[in-house]
């Protein structure tokens, strides 16, 4: 599993966010089968780095996207390794009434706000519209169900292979309470990739655009049992080191409810390394990362360059995915590799209070 994008909202170009990476959302997958990535998730501008981890290939596999916000599409017409003769898309999106795929694509991609539509893109394209249902796309069997989210229909997907299981939400309103779907599809994953666009106690924010706040992310982990949770949708103004103070923050937070506590809560693996404490591992994502994800254990392993895109794993593109029913215990998380210029947390600076922060849309 690549982690091609992390951010929400808007790329965040600079400096300030070369460690956990300024595109947006994208995750690349490889089941054990593969040589590279045959399913990806969403097409932020993040997707610009999947060309890196094919060579000179043509993408041929599936494209899921969640919702049709600008973070999770914008990417779609600047990806190098799409737009070409001998790629094979098969563009998946979240449905509703009798509107086509191209239809409902087509009112962002499309002129006047952009020049081309999704038919003008080279290669072979099949759009289609995808309802909450289970599905096989290649060695991936993916359930989707529909999650709520601010300002169009939106779908959390339960991705399994090879013995493992990853779930992707990163968009999903909680406001404290968590819907039976949503937790139906989180229930025992081996990883949880999941919304993090606003800091701790700031769920006003949060759900008047839609998202999440770090500690319901990390009690909703809690009360679906997955083993691993990454906190993603970082917001665009939010840089490096407020990052690594949000990875600090997170230790004192009680891993039975989520809430900030006294004392050393779950364990945070900001930097790709596994965190002391809680069974539950939460990860900072960050662009670049490679998650090796298996029956047995969870390895991670951080590109070279977020800027430039992911570097090379053990093998390029590996990973495991699993069948709904129950998350294998007793994994581990290791670092193998880590970001140049940065991966070991820095000392960190205070967080930002809830009123300075630019509100994620």
């Amino acid at each position: 599993m690549h982690l091609l994008g992390v951010r929400g909202s808007t790329p965040a170009p600079g400096a300030a966010f070369v460690s956990y990476g300024g595109h947006t959302s994208c995750v690349a997958l490889a089941a054990d089968a593969d040589a590279v990535p045959t399913l990806v998730l969403d097409a932020g501008t993040g997707i610009r780095n999947l060309g890196a981890l094919l060579g000179p290939a043509p993408f041929r596999g599936t494209l899921l996207l969640t919702h049709l916000h600008w973070d999770h599409t914008q990417g779609l017409p600047f990806a190098g390794c799409l737009d070409r003769e001998d790629a094979q898309v098969d563009l998946l999106l979240p449905g509703r009434g009798l509107r086509t795929a191209a239809a409902i694509v087509g009112r962002a991609m499309s002129p006047p706000s952009f020049p081309v539509r999704v038919a003008g893109l080279r290669g072979h394209w099949r759009t289609r519209v995808l309802r909450p249902s289970t599905r096989t796309f290649g060695a991936f069997t993916v359930t989707a169900a529909a999650i709520p989210h601010k300002g169009g229909r939106t779908f959390g997907y339960r991705i399994s292979a090879d013995g493992a299981t990853i779930v992707y939400m990163p968009d999903h309103t909680l406001d404290g309470v968590a819907g039976p779907a949503a937790l139906a599809l989180a229930q025992g994953a081996d990883v949880l990739i999941h919304d993090a666009s606003n800091l701790i106690g700031d769920r006003r924010a949060a759900t008047a655009f839609g998202h999440s706040t770090v500690d319901d992310a990390i009690a909703f982990a809690r009360q679906a049992g997955v083993g691993q949770l990454i906190l993603s949708h970082h917001g665009p103004s939010r840089t490096d080191t407020e990052l690594d103070a949000v990875a600090a923050l997170v230790e004192t937070v009680d891993p039975a409810t989520g809430a900030p506590a006294a004392g050393p809560g779950v364990g945070v693996a900001a930097a790709g390394g596994p965190g002391p404490g809680d069974d539950l591992v939460v990860r900072m994502a960050r662009e670049g990362t490679v998650l090796r994800v298996s029956s047995a254990a969870v390895t991670g392993l951080d590109g070279a360059d977020a800027d430039a895109g992911p570097g090379p794993g053990p093998r390029a593109g590996s990973v495991a995915g699993a069948a709904p029913g129950g998350r294998t215990s007793g994994g581990t998380v290791s670092v193998v590799g880590e970001p140049a210029g940065g991966g070991r947390a820095r000392r960190p600076a205070p967080l930002p209070s809830a009123a300075a922060v630019v509100r994620p849309s």
